[in-house]
Order: structure tokens, then C-alpha cells, then sequence
């Protein structure tokens, strides 16, 4: 069965917070990808994944039995300005669906055609963005990272233009929720603060539903909102992604990524990469991220001001950097094998960064690598040891070209003697906490020219690895190479 248990509990918060409007079918719309692992999260029948209705559905051909669909406002600081209005403009929350697990998920329809919000736009989306989105998205889960997912995937015969003619897709992804930092910015600024107050309810209720009844609810709903932003932006930083377009209306209030647009994840270390080459500025440069996500935490505190404490901005930064550091030190100690914690391994990790930066190493590769790391079993060595040329040809490599990366690797040596794995062990813990794949830019973008050209094999072969990135993969090994030259210099936009 397509039957869903819809419960559109956002839809009964009134209409000032959406616009009813109907989705736009796309000319001769077929279905390019499902995502079953998605779809069990909103127990839709994976039997049905594959019917001939479903592409009627998602193409909004037959209205999803259940369904309210609706644009949603908000507003938002883009590139540090204010926006007064924005909201779906290309996009619709079709309904929310309750699971048998009593988790409430969103349906939201991406390329639906124009809303009140559409801003002079077509409201399309195109398939270039669409697999990006789609692919990013399940890329990050299988990390670990917080995340919307992605259900499925329609291609078109219509054609959209943008920088150049392309075909028009649509998009339906999950989430636990569609509000964002601009959404309490839009009504903060429009002075409508009764309905600022009825989102607030909304997002206790449903997504911090332990305040309720607590002192002060408000205040620690901005505090917990906070503490989620800062252990998101550590993930990234972790995991070497860079979003491009923090603006507070791509911010959730529950820490996931959210709005995929000109991503891209680090090949060779380097803190200034920019991945949006419309970002003059290098404001969302990938060393910047950190800092735009408490800035964007400003923002919302600001927004919430009419209901929260205002002695909470005093201690907003610190909230926020406790946060951040805690969990960013957690994941790199994982990375990095390490299971207990000292005083200088902060140094270390930056050590490693700055020695990374140096030679501009391949990001991904380099952990991988260091997961075969080997201590010296000599009698007579002293402790700490490390021999550089004992060590797998892989991590080798590194090591040889860059001075910076051999005198920290017997840093590396000496900090591992404080541990009681034995090197197996670590590796085998390492593996499971450093990606063999990740989703390169070039990656998805050969992807993405097979598809728009009717061939799916790049797609699902990236999906392939992009669903299990810790493991082999033996007959797929180029898939883990360093980009090549022309993948070095690939411009990604907002436009979609």
C-alpha cells in the first residue's frame, strides 16, 4: 500500500506561517531513484516503492491521499543581510507523516512549480541540483552526520533554464522538520510576536518535548537549539564538508543539514576552501563555518528575544564553544584512533591540520592511510618510535614529500603508547571512523552527465559506495583517487 499515516500537525498552526498551493506537475516526469532505506523511516510498503502510481504522486499528478501541501514562509540573513521575505519557493511540505514509532516526519516536495514565494522564479528545480541534494544527503547519513534524507527522485522532458537549458526534476525529501533560524526571524521582524510564540510552542512540542512544563521553556529550547548548530558545524569540520550558503533561512533548528545547494567536501586540506563561486567574500569559507554558525545562533537569539531571558546572550558564546569543542575533540580522537583523552591533544590535531595544509594533503586519503599506521616492535627503539619506512606504502607516500607530516607522525608515535589497543585493534576502530570514499565534486558531477544524458550507473554506483564509505570496496578503488586536474577546478553555484 501507498497509504500513509499523514498527521499535519504544521498545517493547524494557521495561515500566516504557509500559503496552500498545489504542486505543478513536470512534463512526462519519470521516476530516477528510490531510496528504501528512507522510506522505511515513514513505513511506506518498499513493495510500492517501484508502481507506476508513485511517480503520478510524487510528480503531483494524483494528490498523495492525506496530503495539505503547502509553501512555507520565513525569512532570513543572506550573506549577512536581511531578506524580509523568502519562503518555499520552489518547494512544498506536502504533509507530515507519523511512523509507527510515533516519530512525526515531514514530506517536502522540492521543484513543485511557483509559489506566493517564488520571488519572480519558476519554481523548478533542475537535475543537476537535485542529484547533488540527493546524493549529499545519503552521503552525510552514512557518516554520521545529522541530515535530511532523501526518498525519490523524478526526471522530466521539461525544460528549465538556468545558466543553460536543463531538465526539470523534483525532489522529495525527509525530515524531522522544516523550521529554520528564518523562520523566527520572520515573525520577530514583522512584529507578529503571538505567532512567534505559537512556533515556539510548535518546536518544544514536537522536537524538544522534555522542556515542556520546565521553567523558562523558551530559553533552554535557544540553548538546546544552540548546543545541536555547534556539534553540526564540528561534523562538518570533522568530516571536511563545506555547506556554502549558511544564510539563517538554510539553518534547522533541530542540527541537520539542511538546503543543499554549492556543497563540496575537501579534497586536498585546505582551511580557506570556498565551494560557492558566487561567495566573493569567502564569508561560508570551509575555516569560517565554525564562527557564521554562531553567528547565525546571534541571529536566532535575537529573533527569540521577546521570549527568552535576555541574560542567555551573555552566556550564548561559551554554550556555543563548549558544544563545538566537545564534540569536534570526540570525533577527531576517533579518527585519529585514540580512545582515551590528554591535555596535548589539541596540539596534535592542530599540528596535523597545519602539516596537512602545508602540502595541500588529500583530506579523506590521508586517514585513510593513517588507519595502517604501525609502532615499531623493536627491542631497542626507543619509545615512541616511529620508522617512517616501516610504514605501509599507502601512509608512506604521505609522509615522504612533506617533513611537517614525518615530525608529527612520531608525535603521533609517542601519543600512542598512552593507549592499550594494540595497532589492530586501532586500525580496525580507525576504519570504522575514517570514510574510504566520500562524495568528490568530480564524483557527482560525472554522475550527474551520465544521468542527464539517460544513464544511471554512475548514480547508483555512487550510491553504491556513498551507502557504505567504510568499507573496500576492492573492484571500485578509483572511485577513492584524487581528482583530476579539470576536477580541481569545478565551479559550483547557488543556481538550481
Amino acid at each position: 500500500m501507498l497509504t500513509l499515516n499523514f498527521d499535519n500537525r504544521f498545517s493547524q498552526l494557521g495561515e500566516a506561517f504557509f500559503a496552500r498551493v498545489m504542486p505543478r506537475p513536470l512534463k512526462q516526469a519519470r521516476m530516477m531513484a528510490t531510496n528504501h532505506r528512507a522510506a522505511a523511516l515513514i513505513d511506506l510498503d518498499l513493495q510500492m516503492l517501484e508502481d507506476d502510481r508513485l511517480i503520478k504522486l510524487v510528480n503531483g499528478e494524483h494528490p498523495w491521499p492525506g496530503t495539505d501541501p503547502l509553501a512555507m514562509v520565513y525569512s532570513g540573513h543572506q550573506f549577512g543581510g536581511y531578506s524580509p521575505q523568502l519562503g518555499d519557493g520552489r518547494g512544498l511540505l506536502l504533509g507530515q507523516v507519523r511512523n509507527s514509532q510515533g516519530e512525526l516526519w515531514d514530506l517536502h516536495l522540492k521543484g513543485a512549480g511557483q509559489t506566493p514565494f517564488s520571488r519572480h522564479g519558476d519554481g523548478r528545480a533542475v537535475l543537476r541540483s537535485s542529484i547533488r541534494e540527493y546524493l549529499a544527503s545519503e552521503a552525510l547519513f552514512h557518516l554520521g552526520i545529522p541530515t535530511t534524507r532523501a526518498l525519490c527522485l523524478a526526471t522530466s522532458d521539461e525544460k528549465v533554464y538556468r545558466e543553460r537549458t536543463e531538465k526539470g526534476a523534483s525532489l522529495i525529501r525527509l525530515s524531522r522538520s522544516h523550521i529554520r533560524f528564518g523562520s523566527f526571524e520572520y515573525f520577530y521582524y514583522t512584529e507578529q510576536f503571538e505567532q512567534l510564540q505559537i512556533l515556539a510552542d510548535y518546536v518544544i512540542e514536537h522536537h524538544f518535548a522534555h522542556l515542556l512544563g520546565q521553567p523558562d521553556p523558551y530559553t533552554q529550547m535557544l540553548l538546546a537549539i544552540v548546543q545541536q548548530t555547534a556539534e553540526l558545524i564540528a561534523h562538518w569540520q570533522v568530516y571536511g564538508f563545506a555547506h556554502g550558503v549558511m544564510n539563517t533561512d538554510n539553518m534547522s533548528v533541530i542540527g541537520d543539514t539542511f538546503d543543499f545547494g554549492p556543497y563540496g567536501f575537501l579534497d586536498a586540506y585546505n582551511p580557506g576552501f570556498i565551494c560557492n563561486h558566487s561567495d566573493h567574500s569567502g564569508r561560508y569559507a570551509f575555516f569560517r563555518q565554525p564562527s557564521i554558525g554562531f553567528w547565525n545562533c546571534q541571529a536566532l537569539t535575537q529573533a527569540l528575544s521577546p521570549l527568552v531571558d535576555p541574560a542567555v546572550a551573555q552566556q550564548l558564546q561559551a554554550h556555543y564553544e563548549r558544544a563545538f569543542s566537545n564534540c569536534y575533540m570526540a570525533l577527531m580522537r576517533k579518527r585519529l584512533g585514540l580512545q582515551t583523552s590528554a591535555k596535548d591533544d589539541t596540539q596534535l590535531i592542530t599540528s596535523l591540520l597545519n602539516a596537512l595544509t602545508e602540502q595541500g594533503t588529500d583530506y579523506c586519503n590521508f586517514f585513510r592511510a593513517l588507519c595502517d599506521y604501525t609502532r615499531s616492535t623493536s627491542d631497542d627503539a626507543p619509545l615512541g618510535h616511529t620508522d617512517v619506512l616501516m610504514q605501509p606504502p599507502a601512509l608512506r607516500q604521505f609522509v615522504a614529500n612533506n617533513s611537517s607530516l614525518g615530525h608529527w607522525l612520531v608525535n603521533y608515535g609517542q601519543r600512542l603508547q598512552q593507549e592499550t589497543a594494540s595497532d589492530q585493534q586501532r586500525s580496525q576502530a580507525m576504519k570504522s571512523a575514517n570514510p574510504k570514499f566520500i562524495l568528490r565534486n568530480y564524483l557527482a558531477q560525472n554522475a550527474i552527465s551520465a544521468a542527464e544524458q539517460g544513464d544511471y550507473g554512475e548514480f547508483e554506483t555512487l550510491m553504491t559506495l556513498l551507502a557504505d564509505p567504510f568499507s573496500e570496496h576492492p573492484t571500485l578503488q578509483h572511485y577513492a583517487q584524487e581528482p583530476p586536474e579539470w576536477g580541481q577546478k569545478l565551479e559550483i553555484s547557488c543556481s538550481s
